[in-house]
């Protein structure tokens, strides 16, 4: 079983970070993405054909590795409650329905998500470090952080300082998830690169290796604030980085594609991405998330269409 996540300089690329040199010289050491090539197997993987069992199996998998997201300025206690009893309970009418992997919170919503989801196994993971533009000073960023571990978050949900990456300032990179890891304390760390606005799959590749370098537990795709998010091909391409870095250090990280992902379909073509690329030791919550919020409902009503040969249609489900 791969370890646990750990800082580079716990593990075999230690020299890597040993400067803003050395970690420049490795980031650009790393083959270039062949884009035509990335994409075309993306799709391709896309086209694959799902028989009516599996195809039962991989949306209650599917159900399972959902983060239930509420990240809006309107949230309210009551909202947070009621996603908490939708994470725990998906369907009211069928107990054998998966419970979602965990709700996902602004900081100042983690205790009242914390209460909804008591007494089960769902997560409560919280956006920090100033989500989700990520400008801000680092002590503002980790007093975010710290918050929200206080009010009990299970995981932690950072976007990195995306204009230093694109200024070519890597160490500083690094040295900000490396103090966010450390204030998360146990909490798992996911750490959003923001690939909409990384430009280049060059770029993704870097900042994925940047995050694992780190001590990410998790890389994720967006926040789904922009207009490109989660796609199959840079998840693919996030997908192969943390297979090529368990293959140099031993160390499984997760994957966590977010934003844009809103029917069982898509969920499907992400966990084939997953299933072909890096095998089943990835295909489990504990190392693949979708960051959703509709994404939930449609699989309850493909569910429900499996089991009774009905499409309910939206009014089956709650309205999030």
């Amino acid at each position: 079983m791969p370890t646990a996540p750990a800082t580079a300089k716990e593990h075999a690329l230690a020299d890597a970070v040993a400067s803003e040199a050395t970690l420049r010289r490795f980031l650009q050491g790393l083959p270039g993405v062949d884009a035509v090539g990335l994409e075309a197997r993306a799709a391709a993987l896309g086209t694959r054909s799902i028989k009516t069992t599996a195809k039962a199996y991989a949306i209650d998998l599917a159900i399972s590795m959902i983060d239930l997201t509420t990240l809006e300025g309107a949230d309210t206690p009551g909202k947070v409650r009621a996603l908490g009893a939708k994470a725990v309970n998906p369907d009211p009418t069928d107990r054998s329905t998966p419970r979602t992997a965990a709700v996902c919170v602004y900081p100042d919503m983690v205790a009242t998500a914390k209460a909804a989801v008591a007494g089960t196994d769902v997560k409560v993971a919280s956006v920090a470090t100033a989500f989700p533009a990520g400008r801000a000073a680092l002590d503002v960023k980790l007093g975010d952080v710290r918050e929200a571990v206080a009010a009990g978050a299970d995981e932690i949900d950072m976007v990195i300082d995306r204009g230093a990456f694109l200024a070519g300032h890597h160490m500083k990179v690094y040295e900000e998830i490396r103090a966010v890891k450390e204030a998360s304390g146990s909490a798992r760390l996911k750490v959003i690169f923001e690939t909409g606005e990384l430009s280049t799959y060059d770029n993704i590749r870097r900042a994925s290796w940047i995050g694992m370098l780190a001590g990410a537990d998790f890389i994720k795709t967006s926040t789904g604030k922009v207009g490109v998010n989660a796609t199959p091909a840079n998840t693919l391409l996030m997908l192969e980085a943390v297979r090529d870095f368990r293959a140099a250090t031993g160390v499984q990280v997760g994957v966590k594609p977010a934003g844009g992902i809103r029917t069982s379909k898509d969920a499907i073509k992400f966990l084939v991405l997953v299933n072909e690329t890096v095998g089943e030791d990835w295909l489990d919550n504990h190392w693949f998330r979708f960051g959703a919020s509709s994404l939930l409902n449609d699989l309850l009503m493909q569910r429900q269409k499996l089991a009774t040969g009905r499409y309910s249609g939206p009014d089956y489900v709650t309205v999030d």
